[in-house]
Formats: structure tokens, sequence, C-alpha cells
């Protein structure tokens, strides 16, 4: 299975086997990887349509034959024993939404204080249908002064793709911007999609 080249400043995630796993999970699944992963040493990944518990798997395998770390938030009550490490190995960031700041705040302090971060994040912020998309992954980029990567579970094709990147300096115009792309994009329940 092709995939796209990683940069040498990407954080990796994992090994030969790995790498092995992923791309033949995908391949069993019949999916594959389409376009170019982002070269910046630091970014926000929009990754769309979120409707299904597959889409975790999906996005794990391309992690893994990717064989790159992203970085994504989660709320701190689950970074406890046993499983803080694994989560922390996986990309994890605990956020504590009452924090001054709240998550946007936390995660632009990541970047502040990283050299190389992709950060990943649904707009949807769940599964279900939600009526209107949440900006927060906007506004990380606008303050942390990063380029926003639209990327996509795309049922209809079996793909997972990594489309162009863009300036976010206003939020509704680059917002628009956002949902215009995914417009086309098939998800894996098309009803849970807005």
């Amino acid at each position: 299975m092709a995939v796209p080249e990683l940069q040498p400043h990407h954080s990796r995630l994992g090994n030969r086997f790995t790498r092995w796993f992923g791309r033949s999970m995908l391949g069993l699944l019949g999916w594959k990887i389409t376009g170019e992963f982002p070269a910046d040493k630091k970014c926000v990944i929009c990754i769309a349509p979120h409707t299904s518990n597959w889409d975790f798997f999906i996005g794990m395998f391309t992690l893994l034959a990717l064989d790159v770390k992203l970085n994504w938030g989660g709320k701190h009550q689950i970074f406890i024993w046993p499983i803080k490490p694994l989560l922390l190995g996986l990309g994890g960031i605990a956020i504590n939404r009452k924090q001054a700041g709240g998550f946007v705040g936390q995660i632009v302090n990541e970047f502040d204080k990283s050299e190389s971060m992709v950060f990943a994040l649904a707009p949807e912020g769940t599964r279900n249908y939600v009526p209107k998309w949440k900006n927060g992954f906007l506004r990380i980029a606008k303050e942390a002064n990063v380029s926003v990567y639209l990327v996509s579970w795309d049922y209809g094709n079996k793909e997972m793709h990594f489309g162009h990147g863009i300036e976010v300096n206003d939020l509704d115009e680059s917002m628009d911007i956002v949902r215009g792309y995914y417009q086309k994009i098939v998800a894996k329940h098309p009803a849970k999609t807005n």
C-alpha cells in the first residue's frame, strides 16, 4: 500500500510491525490513504465527518500505516493509572476544561511549548448529529498561528484523504471553507451529518 511520505520532524508512533499491521488492516477493509501529509512542523488537522465508532479504527490504522504520532485532547479524568502511560504514548493531552483558558488555551499552550506538533480533532465533537460544528479547531489554529489541514474519512471511496491546508484569519469565513470542503465527503452514517 502506498502511503504519503513524512518529514523528519514528524513524531513517529511505531515500528516495522505496526506499519505492516496498519497497512494490512486498511487493505483488508478495502481502504487506502490518499493526498499528502502536512509538511508543517506545527499544524491542526480537522478530521471529519465523524459519525461512527469505525472512524476511530480507520484513523488508528492510518496512523500506524503512516508511522506518525498525532496529538489529541481528552478529558483529564481518563488519564489515570494504569492507562495514562498508554494514552500519553498515543499522543493524548489531558484537558481540564475548568482550567483557565479552557480547551483552546491549553492546546495553544502545548503548541507554544512544542518544537513540532500535529494536533487532530473532529469539529463535531461527537459521533452524533450536531446542528452546528464547533470552531475550537479554528480558534486553536488562529491563536497558535498555524494552518488547519482538512482530512476526511470518505466512506464512499474508502479513502482516508489528506486534503489542503487553510490559514485562519476570520473564523466565520474559515468555517465556510471547511464546511464547503466536507460537503462532498460521504460519512459512514450520512444522516448524522449536517
